[in-house]
């Protein structure tokens, strides 16, 4: 699970899910990641069954990357929290906002196994 949640673990498998990728073209569209980075996280990533690399035997070497359907699962997985995520930004924001006021929070409390209260 932390290779799947790392940052550059999900940003890596939310952009294989459009297509592979080479890997320039994989660490342009994610941006800010270092190539040591990059090549690290790809190495776990394909230990893990989520990722395949396709490295083709010709001059210069092209080396394309993949999602496997492991990683594939994982991938939408992740873009959906990660859209989640992106629509309650605002919510985080205000709730934040109202705990260092040290009002609270205006968000529903959810107990277990019970609805919002």
């Amino acid at each position: 699970m932390e290779h799947v949640t790392s940052r550059w673990g999900t940003l890596a498998l939310i952009a294989l899910l459009d297509r592979p990728h080479r890997f320039s073209e994989l660490r342009r569209e994610i941006g800010s990641v270092s190539e040591k980075m990059l090549a690290q996280t790809l190495r776990t990533l394909e230990r893990d069954g989520l990722v395949h690399r396709d490295a083709k035997p010709v001059i210069p070497p092209r080396v394309d990357y993949s999602l496997t359907d492991l990683g594939r699962e994982a991938a939408e997985q992740v873009r959906a929290l990660a859209r989640w995520t992106e629509r309650r930004v605002a919510a985080v924001e205000r709730a934040r906002e109202a705990y260092d006021a040290g009002r609270p929070a205006t968000a529903h409390r959810v107990t277990a196994g019970g609805p919002p209260s």
